[in-house]
């Protein structure tokens, strides 16, 4: 069969077509143009997610000079670490984390959830179409992870650009000013953060990045700024982004699925199984990377020591052979073993975070309105490997 073209108007709109004729196909497959292979089915993306011989292991991009910043916050990333470096840094992130930080924010989100579906509503009123991207789906998570970090109100719109223009350039065929962007916006990023945790030493606070400063593990270690540093920026970047995609890939799908959508009207308690099944039907992160520390058999092929191995979890989040009917939406879905949040050591820290914001968005809109359909086209972002929308026009009814 013809590579996979990841550029392709046609295959960014609905990649998922393609990905069942290649899984059909065989379970891993080499892809030339990426220099590395694609594990399609669910038990090879799976896999490659969980073992151990195949490692996240950062390169600095080159030349290391004009990325310095970049390569300083993937580095000292737990995302691009393995054991034992990355079990030191999770265990000291996940100690900070255990303060009681989800549960704190939970009452939080909820009012915000329903103050920004009140605005919706409000400007809507029945007929004008309003965008759910930049009214909602973009607003709460960026506001419950500056809360989270304990951002300044008024810093807080610098946030949303630095990330976007950082996750660009984990997307293939990237233009140099997409280079440029990323790298002055990482720079930018890096330099407010070391203000942040300077100040939190002076006056810490109840917030995560004054955990962060004062953190230290049951053996005295405690995180270096630069680590700091990065694992703030890791958690906006990846927290929000897969928040955002997943709200509005899975509105639009249950806009799109209308019997869905008066199922979960009609049954309140599918929300926490609607929010999976959203997840796993139009996954917000669609290829996460790895590479062979050694020879790894895998899906019928070789992964040579030194080559590239990605888990295309929409794909695998995708497969018949673990999912019924699986090009249809089920919020009743269950179980439901999506793997949207990654698997193995790398399993998404972030998650039931994740899971709240995203229940209090969908709830808020369930309670205040009684209409809620499409009031246009939606608009695709051009990326393929985070996958998201850039506008998606609604109507909403009190």
């Amino acid at each position: 069969m013809p590579p996979l073209d990841l550029r392709a108007a046609s295959f960014v709109a609905d990649p998922y077509p393609a990905f069942a004729e290649a899984r059909a196909e065989a379970p891993v497959q080499w892809h030339e143009e990426l220099g590395l292979w694609l594990a399609f089915t669910h038990a090879e993306a799976n896999a490659v997610l969980r073992d151990r011989r195949l490692g996240r292991i950062w390169s600095d991009k080159q030349p290391a000079q004009r990325f310095e910043s970049f390569n300083l916050i993937h580095r000292n990333a737990i995302l691009e670490m393995e054991p034992p470096d990355h079990t030191r840094l999770r265990r000291l992130i996940t100690s900070a984390f255990a303060r009681g930080h989800v549960e704190r924010l939970r009452p939080w989100v909820e009012q915000l959830a329903g103050e920004l579906a009140d605005g919706l509503v409000e400007r809507s009123s029945g007929a004008q179409p309003v965008d759910f991207l930049s009214g909602m789906a973009e607003e709460l998570p960026v506001a419950v992870i500056a809360e989270l970090l304990g951002v300044p109100a008024a810093d807080r719109p610098l946030l949303r650009p630095w990330s976007n223009a950082i996750v660009k350039m984990y997307e293939y065929g990237r233009t140099a000013e997409v280079e440029e962007s990323a790298e002055r916006a990482a720079a930018e990023f890096v330099g407010y953060l070391r203000e942040l945790a300077a100040e939190r030493r002076r006056a810490p606070g109840e917030d995560l990045v004054s955990h962060l400063v004062s953190v230290r593990d049951v053996e005295g270690d405690r995180l270096t700024e630069d680590e700091l540093v990065t694992t703030c920026i890791l958690l906006l970047n990846a927290g929000h982004e897969a928040t955002v995609n997943v709200s509005g890939n899975g509105l639009a799908a249950l806009l799109e699925n209308p019997d869905q959508l008066a199922r979960l009207r009609a049954d309140r308690t599918l929300l926490p199984t609607a929010i999976e099944e959203l997840m796993r039907f139009d996954s917000p992160l669609q290829l996460f990377e790895r590479t062979a520390t050694e020879d790894v058999e895998l899906g019928g092929i070789t992964v040579r020591k030194g080559q590239k191995i990605a888990a295309l979890l929409g794909s695998a989040n995708r497969d018949p052979a673990v999912f019924p009917d699986p090009d249809a939406l089920d919020v009743g879905r269950t179980p439901n073993a999506h793997i949207s949040f990654g698997a193995g050591v790398h399993f998404c820290i972030g998650a039931p975070l994740a899971r709240v914001e995203l229940q209090a968005t969908f709830g808020a809109l369930l309670d205040r309105t009684s209409r809620l359909e499409l009031g246009g086209r939606p608009e695709r972002r051009p990326e393929f490997v985070i996958r998201g929308l850039r506008t998606l026009p609604v109507v909403l009814g009190a």
